[in-house]
């Protein structure tokens, strides 16, 4: 495929992050201003991994099995759209915090049912030598959403939009940022299920993908934990550490700033200039993805082995969250984003680049969607034990949090030491399997 019809078919991944971008950069926030302590974070943001870790498998499996008129993925791609631009609607007008994490369930849900499609069309389209070049695609355009979505309630106050209360305690260019999420999100979605045709998963049939025997879906999930290829498996320990790491910035990134950097208490100027600020390093470090994408798509081009380039993202941006804590101005604090973005762009694209090579074609949806776990069961471990280790260990403070990610970052660098690269074959049989 041209490198046109790549753009063409990862494009709606530009609205799903734009999406993605604007909760990443204010849930914490917006539990605040609706009265949650720093301790009670990471409970609330519960909802994210839990719906992801239920729905992901589900959704692959289902779209493996699925050919209608409008194709293999996309009615799922439209079917999310949809629901998540409600929510993103919805969201800033919570007036109460079990509204917002009602309301953070729904939207995570929705995010999930277009987001996990879209890692299994690069392996429906794509043949295995231009994979990488289809997810660090993706890379550049999570990128520039993420980079768009984070900065803008930044950008909306200093064009004038109010950053005050409007509806209970969430500003009024919160509100607005999230309206204009909704339309980009549904717009991006329609603009690839508009230019981007599917095939059949058999060219004139689709027995291949539905003659096999009926299962229940906890059956199904747990024959695709025994038979996971040797590549998936060792990727899961990446990937465990990577996502506890990440979970670590984006429920404490925002509050250890606007307390330790800023110096202020929710409610006060001081720290609602430290949420902007926050929003302002969360559009850096996904500026710096960006801009890495198109060095990816250019490393991918050449035959960069996906495991160096993931490595060294890795480190980079374990680097990056360990100097955070090093700065008392906010100046500073863009450098350590900066290290991070480098990461981000390869924990976007080279796991998957890796993986897909490893993968069964008929199953490549469903085994996406298993292979999610070992990102939302880390954010479940961070979600239920950093509130009580910030309260108790931390003495509620946010920034020790952020440091642990770092830590966990590295760890990860070390474990993909064992991951295999190139194309692993079939899935290992199980124990005791002939």
């Amino acid at each position: 495929m041209s490198l046109l019809a790549i753009w063409n078919m990862s494009f709606g991944f530009l609205g799903i992050q734009f999406g993605w971008g604007l909760q990443m950069a204010n849930m914490s926030a917006i539990y605040q201003y609706l009265g949650a302590k720093e301790s009670d974070i990471p409970l609330l943001w519960l909802a994210a991994p839990v719906t992801g870790l239920i729905v992901q498998p589900i959704i692959g499996h289902a779209s493996d099995r699925t050919w209608t008129r409008l194709g293999r993925r996309r009615p799922y791609f439209l079917v999310g759209a949809i629901l998540a631009s409600l929510a993103l609607v919805a969201m800033p007008n919570s007036t109460s915090l079990w509204m917002a994490a009602g309301l953070l369930w729904v939207l995570d849900a929705s995010v999930n049912i277009s987001m996990e499609p879209f890692r299994a069309f690069v392996g429906d389209l794509l043949p295995p030598p231009q994979r990488q070049v289809g997810f660090a695609m993706q890379s550049l355009l999570i990128g520039l959403g993420a980079v768009s979505s984070s900065a803008l309630p930044w950008i909306l106050t200093k064009t004038g939009v109010a950053s005050g209360a409007s509806t209970g305690a969430i500003p009024q260019s919160v509100h607005l940022a999230f309206y204009l999420g909704a339309a980009v999100f549904i717009s991006c979605v329609l603009y690839t299920i508009v230019t981007t045709k599917e095939y059949p998963p058999v060219e004139g049939t689709v027995k291949r993908e539905t003659a096999t025997p009926k299962e229940s879906m906890g059956a199904a999930i747990l024959g695709g934990l025994k038979t996971m290829p040797l590549t998936m498996r060792r990727l899961a320990v990446v990937q465990f550490f990577t996502w506890l790491g990440l979970f670590c910035l984006w429920i404490y990134f925002t509050p250890a700033i606007a307390h330790g950097v800023f110096g202020g208490e929710p409610g006060t100027p001081a720290y609602q200039k430290g949420v902007e600020w926050g929003g302002v390093c969360f559009a850096v470090y996904n500026g710096v993805a960006f801009a890495v994408a198109f060095a990816l798509v250019a490393l991918a081009r050449r035959g960069m082995p996906s495991r160096v380039i993931y490595r060294i993202g890795l480190v980079s941006a374990g680097l990056g969250l360990l100097s955070v804590g090093l700065w008392k101005s906010q100046e500073g604090l863009l450098l350590s984003m900066a290290a991070v973005g480098v990461g981000w762009a390869t924990i976007l694209s080279m796991p998957y680049a890796l993986l897909a090579n490893a993968l069964p074609p008929a199953r490549m949806g469903f085994y996406m969607g298993v292979f999610n776990f070992f990102i939302v069961l880390p954010q479940i471990l961070a979600a239920t034990v950093l509130g009580p280790v910030v309260a108790s260990l931390f003495d509620g403070r946010a920034m020790p949090a952020v440091l642990c990610g770092g830590a966990c970052m590295l760890i990860a660098a070390v474990a993909l030491s064992w991951v295999p690269e190139g194309e692993a074959g079939v899935p290992a049989a199980p124990s005791g399997a002939h």
